[in-house]
This record gives structure tokens, sequence and C-alpha cells, in this order.
């Protein structure tokens, strides 16, 4: 490898979770603690974020962990949130780290030489970037722990996982990642919700109103240039339970109605409502970027590309007539 190995360097990356279902404005405040400590904040929506220390270590002459704890105190004496935050010589490192430390929150902090005794006896579903499906596919050769992982020769673990995604689990379970932290804002989200005039059972009613709202969000973001990372579904109950929320990432950034359909309904597949009674739905795009950051990908699939030119056509239809003037057959005839 030609970059130097993330171990030995210092631990100075900071990975912070917060709790789930923790409201936009107060994720928005534990980021301006974070911003206090240092300037290199990355924020990974819906609940985490990287911070870089380096700088924050030669100002306040103390060590990744004290930083940590301070960060951790104030925001509980703040804002009333409690954190999981590890640190450790890279984003993968401190990424695992924070997801070692149990609920409510606390502080798990590992030194650069103690990289490869704390990676090694972890079960290999705990390395950060790790889905349940590599995990299979590596557990299914023998592979438990990350230490037997880091053992393996890198080509071994590509030809398990694929290429780069076994280059990146190979250097990860050694406690490389050559992944700098970016500054990033908490970007804007795109919501659209439906309210029910009477409550409505999971089924065909609420995969249409499901579908609504993914063609209303699609049209809002690409009406404002924008691209969607991550898809999160709440449902409210008529029961008065709490909302039943969950965020899917997309494979890649998109604003099309094709790809936030799929995320949609894999999340309403995941809710697993069993004849719930829902008295509202709401659809949101996360961690948006402008379109012109999107890479284009080349497609061979013809059926796509015949969807994206119509999906062209539709909005130019909407525009010129109004909203909702083309849409989804699926859609007509809907019950309102």
């Amino acid at each position: 490898m030609s970059e130097e190995p993330q171990a030995s360097r210092v631990a100075s990356v900071m990975h912070v979770r917060c709790p789930m279902g923790l409201p936009e404005p107060v994720f928005r405040q534990v980021m301006e603690l974070l911003c206090d400590v240092s300037p290199v904040v990355q924020v990974i929506p819906p609940r985490a974020a990287l911070v870089e220390l380096r700088g924050a270590l030669r100002f306040f002459g103390t060590g990744p962990r004290q930083i940590a704890e301070v960060v951790r105190l104030r925001s509980i004496a703040l804002l009333g949130v409690d954190l999981r935050i590890g640190t450790g010589a890279s984003w993968a490192v401190a990424a695992t780290a924070s997801g070692q430390v149990p609920e409510p929150g606390g502080v798990l902090s590992v030194a650069t030489e103690e990289t490869e005794s704390f990676l090694a006896p972890l079960p290999i579903e705990a390395l950060h970037g790790i889905g349940a499906r590599q995990a299979a596919a590596l557990r299914g050769y023998g592979l438990y722990t990350v230490g037997a992982l880091a053992a393996v020769p890198a080509a071994t673990v590509q030809r398990i996982l694929g290429g780069r995604a076994g280059r990146a689990a190979s250097d990860r379970a050694r406690g490389w990642d050559p992944r700098p932290v970016t500054p990033r804002a908490l970007p804007a989200s795109a919501s659209v919700r439906r309210r029910f005039t009477q409550q409505v059972l999971d089924g065909a009613p609420v995969r249409a109103s499901l579908l609504e709202l993914v063609v209303r969000l699609g049209d809002l973001l690409r009406r404002r240039d924008q691209a969607a990372r991550a898809v999160t579904l709440q449902l409210t109950f008529a029961s008065g339970a709490a909302p039943w929320e969950k965020t899917r990432r997309l494979r890649e950034p998109s604003a099309h109605d094709e790809d936030l359909r799929t995320a949609a309904y894999q999340l309403l597949d995941a809710a697993g409502l069993q004849r719930a009674r829902l008295v509202g739905m709401a659809l949101r795009g996360e961690d948006l970027l402008a379109s012109d950051q999107v890479a284009e990908q080349i497609s061979l699939d013809r059926v796509r590309e015949a969807r994206l030119r119509a999906e062209v056509a539709v909005d130019r239809a909407n525009m010129r007539f109004g909203a909702g003037t083309v849409g989804p057959a699926a859609l007509l005839g809907k019950a309102s």
C-alpha cells in the first residue's frame, strides 16, 4: 500500500453516536457542541459524526479520552443527551469503538498501540463497515473474529467479498483506513407527509399512499436540484404509540422515483405492521447534496434508462400543467 498505515498515526479521530430517534433540532445542537471542540467535524446523518482531534489535542494539551469525556458530560448537562463516543487512530477504529459502548452512553478510547488487541477478539460483524451479508459470507469461510479476518491475505478477502469491499474490510481489520475526516455541515432534509382522514390498515391503501409520498419527494428533490443519500420513513399509529421511524441509506445518492420507491418499500416491509392501524406517515430525504455532485453512472439497464427518460418528460408536464398532473398509474383512483 502506498498510504501510511493508519494504525501508526496518533489516535486523533473521534466518532460520536447519538441516541436513536433524536429530534433533528437536538441533533444540530449536539453538532454545535462538537464544533466547539474542533473545526473539523463531519456530520453523518441521521445520528452520528466524526471529529478530527489533532488540533484540539495540541490546543488543550490533553488526550482524546479526556476530550471525549468532556464532550459527553457537556451534552448530558446542556442537552440531556447521552452519547456513545469512540476514539482511535482511524475512522474505522473510532467507529468500531463507539459501537462497542453500551447504551445509553459512554466513552471507549483506543490508543494507537492498542488497536490490534482491541480489534482482534471482536466478532466479525462488530467491525465498522461490515454489513450482515458480508459478515455471513465471512463466517461461511470460518472467519468469526476481526483478528481472524486480519490474518487472512487481502487477496483472499477480496475473492470472498469482491475487490473494493474485500480490500476495505481487510485494511480495516488491521486498523487501517485512509479516509480523512472531511468537514461537512448538517445538510437540510426534504420531507413530505400524509395524514389519513380515517384509520388505515396495512395493505394496498398504505402502499399506494407511500408511493404518492415517493413521487412527491422525488419531485421536490429534483425541483431543488438535490439528491438524497438516505431515506427515512415515519409511521404514526392510531393507538397513540410512539411513531415508528427507520432510515435506509441508498446505494448511490439519488432523486429518482425508482430508487426512492425501492428504499421506501423496503422500509415499509421492515416495519412489520401486521395490520396495524395508521393515521399518518412521513417520508424524508436525508443527507442531501447538490445534484451536480452526483456522479452519473453508465447503465446497461434499458428498462431503467427508459424510466429515467420518462421521468424527465413527466417533470416537464407537471411543471407546465401543475404538480400531480402526470404520475404512476397505481395512484389513479386512489382513495384520498
